[in-house]
């Protein structure tokens, strides 16, 4: 007699597992004090605080004597930035910094990059370009090892601007025209995926990023747009609930709700049209939880 299968059955799935780790993307050009040049935006700016992230950052490391891993695979300048956030994090008072010096797929294979990953209170990768970061790292044991530590225990994950871009899925890495408005034309692809269904954008206002995220949402509604300003951050625990850090603003560009897009209708080429985006601005202090859905597997 074959066994009755339980109808019910798909309503008892094991969900994947809430991250106990933190995320920090950061919007790029953050402030490392040191008699920097502020922007017009920082001097205007009242509430403006000088390494308010990056001293932030510090705050929320985890352990005693925590060791900062930095991850400078983005740059085509690797000994400039690893000497620059060696000096920044040190002045700031980490006494452990470790570098993860991987500029190609066979650096990945080096078997003291994963113990510096197993030792590491936070890894923080570097701006550059957010394709290198994927190209090199991707389907390795040092990312798998990264993102493991980031499920299972309390890691703060952080990364600015190419480095911030490249820690979500979907990942923008090319637009071919001015603002994105052209179907076709906003290349997307797999990041690292530290959290799913999330696009960052950065040096967004800055750089009127606006439209080419959209179009990034559009062809993705369930996927939520998260537009990082310069020297601006957003602190993710719990894999949804976000906070606001820094100077300038935090655009997030919900599809959800759309009323209609042409996009898939149209050629590629032509521009795109869309109707009821939802936009949210959010400054410093402010929270906001993402409206994702319950992941059904890892």
């Amino acid at each position: 007699m074959t066994k009755k299968k339980d109808s019910q059955s798909h309503k008892h799935h094991s969900k994947a597992p809430v991250p106990k780790g933190r995320l920090l993307a950061i919007g790029g050009h953050e402030s490392k004090g040191d008699g920097e040049n502020k922007s017009e935006e920082q001097v205007r700016n009242v509430d403006y605080e000088s390494e308010e992230i990056l001293r932030f950052f510090i705050e929320e490391l985890k352990g005693e004597n925590p060791v900062v891993a930095i991850v400078p695979t983005a740059s085509n300048i690797a000994d400039v930035l690893i000497s620059e956030y060696t000096r920044t994090f040190q002045q700031l008072g980490v006494k452990k910094v470790e570098v993860l010096d991987i500029r190609n797929r066979e650096d990945t294979k080096d078997k003291k990059y994963c113990e510096i990953v197993e030792s590491a209170s936070s890894i923080f990768f570097t701006g550059g370009d957010q394709l290198r970061l994927t190209s090199i790292l991707g389907g390795t044991k040092v990312l798998q090892l990264m993102k493991e530590r980031y499920t299972y225990d309390n890691v703060l994950i952080a990364g600015t601007s190419a480095g911030a871009v490249a820690l979500s899925t979907p990942m923008i890495y090319e637009v071919m025209t001015h603002g994105g408005y052209i179907k076709g034309d906003v290349r997307i692809t797999t990041g690292l995926e530290f959290i799913k269904n999330v696009a960052f954008d950065t040096h967004f206002i800055k750089r009127g990023r606006m439209v080419r995220v959209s179009q990034c949402i559009v062809t993705n509604p369930g996927c939520i747009g998260i537009g990082l300003e310069e020297d601006t951050a957003v602190y993710i625990t719990g894999g949804t609930n976000m906070l606001v850090k820094g100077s300038g603003l935090i655009t997030v560009v919900d599809g959800m709700d759309i009323d209609c897009t042409d996009i898939y209708k149209i050629k590629t080429g032509e521009p795109f049209s869309v109707r009821g985006l939802r936009v949210h601005l959010l400054a410093d202090g402010e929270k906001y939880t993402l409206p994702t859905f319950d992941q059904l597997h890892i």
